[in-house]
């Protein structure tokens, strides 16, 4: 986990996507624990209310849930909900913007599939 302190990102939105990925990648799996904030602010160096802010977003969103007296613990689904979140920012930012900018070059949807199977066969390539 890395969070980048020379973004115009803010830092607890940083920690809660840094907590996202990690769900993603079965660092953290359902019904785990998740460290406490402090270990969390003493291991990236922030202050315990920003790294609090961070988990508090994930348990707003029922990915992270609460265990008194225990600690923090990631939500049975934790993965469906991020996946289902990040696909509708990813359309939100990237597909519809695109869209957008394509319609004011007037490109045609076949030049808009034809330029992104293009792309994905280089990307292919390059994995």
């Amino acid at each position: 986990m890395q969070l980048d302190f020379d973004s115009n990102k803010p830092i607890f939105l940083q920690l809660a996507e840094t907590i996202e990925d990690d769900i993603l990648k079965d660092i953290f799996e359902e019904d785990s624990q998740i460290p406490s904030t402090t270990e969390i602010s003493i291991n990236f160096k922030i202050n315990p209310a920003t790294a609090g802010k961070g988990v508090n977003i994930l348990v707003d969103e029922g990915i992270l849930y609460k265990k008194r007296g225990v600690g923090m613990f990631v939500s049975m689904h934790a993965k469906e909900k991020i996946l289902d979140k990040r696909k509708k920012a990813f359309f939100d930012n990237y597909i519809h913007t695109l869209l957008n900018e394509a319609e004011k070059l007037n490109f045609t949807k076949k030049e808009i599939i034809e330029m992104i199977e293009r792309s994905f066969i280089k990307w292919a390539k390059s994995k």
